[in-house]
């Protein structure tokens, strides 16, 4: 079993000083892996299984709360819940952890995509490797393959049924999710059947004032705080050596995250075949040869190949 050590990480925000939780796995003074959890508002929970193919490859990762979830203070002032305050968390965070440009791996899954790339765009001199797991580049491009795509997918009784429910924004209504579980986030969100415990558990301890203020009522597009958050013009910024992770059934444009990493210096892009938005889960075996592969690789400078042969 690989070594585990918690530590609680004081950070300083404009209204005061909270604590973080983080949990580090295993020991590699060489690689060093933060995990940034999706939401806003969500847990480290989804990440538990990187136990299982991280810890035998001598890769020592770290579990991390964001500030509002779960493990960590949870403060109510709704103005702490920006981009840039996030930001600002991370860069505390590793700081606290002692993780620099020779050690430095961040990987960002969903939501988490959107601030380890912020991340990137402030502080990627300290990275070692940028990984962006199952988030595009633009909200807006998200909505639209939300909207022209994945709801198309939909039986078109459901769809509407859906679109009165938010047109009247009952979103609070057991229908609303009772239609969108079966019918989108067992398709696209997890594929497993029946969902692994854990992941009913990260749902439950979702902290939805943070996630609806952000993201909006659920993952069926985006309408919160961060609908207007693009960055495509941006990611030629991005020097360092960065995976983007993809899927085919997932919420995100596979087709997006290929050219995500055409436009990045270092690009590399890996699209689960089996996979959702939680490809971890849904199509482990090609989402963590993958990862694995390009964290090697890039602790040996090697280049990476883009697609990530698996």
């Amino acid at each position: 079993m690989a070594e585990s050590k918690e530590k609680m990480i004081l950070i300083e925000t404009p209204i005061g000083k909270f604590n973080v939780w983080t949990k580090r796995i295993g020991s590699n003074p060489q690689i060093k892996l933060l995990l940034l959890h999706g939401g806003p508002g969500a847990t480290h929970e989804l990440f538990e299984c990187f136990e299982s193919f991280l810890s035998d490859e001598g890769i020592e990762f770290y579990y991390y709360d964001q500030l509002g979830s779960f493990f960590s203070d949870a403060p109510s002032d709704t103005s702490l819940w920006t981009i840039e305050r996030f930001v600002d968390e991370v860069e505390q965070v590793r700081k606290g952890l002692e993780l620099n440009k020779d050690n430095f791996y961040l990987l960002g899954h969903s939501w988490g995509g959107i601030l380890a790339l912020e991340y990137a765009f402030s502080y990627q001199s300290n990275l070692k490797g940028l990984i962006i797991s199952n988030m595009m580049s633009s909200a807006s491009d998200y909505v639209k393959y939300a909207e022209n795509v994945l709801a198309k997918g939909l039986d078109p009784a459901v769809l509407k049924a859906i679109k009165d429910l938010e047109a009247n924004n009952d979103y609070q209504n057991p229908k609303y999710m009772e239609l969108l579980m079966p019918n989108f986030y067992y398709e696209h969100v997890c594929r497993l059947q029946p969902w692994p415990e854990i992941i009913n558990h990260a749902f439950s301890h979702l902290n939805n004032d943070i996630y609806t203020l952000m993201q909006g009522p659920s993952e069926f597009g985006l309408s919160g705080l961060l609908k207007e958050w693009d960055r495509k013009d941006d990611l030629p910024k991005i020097q360092v050596p960065t995976l983007m992770i993809g899927a085919t059934f997932g919420t995100m444009d596979p087709e997006h995250m290929q050219w995500m990493a055409t436009q990045v210096k270092q690009g590399s892009v890996l699209i689960c075949p089996k996979g959702s938005h939680c490809s971890m889960w849904d199509d482990q075996e090609y989402y963590f040869a993958g990862l694995i592969k390009f964290i090697k690789n890039v602790n040996n400078n090697e280049k990476c190949d883009s697609p990530v042969s698996v």
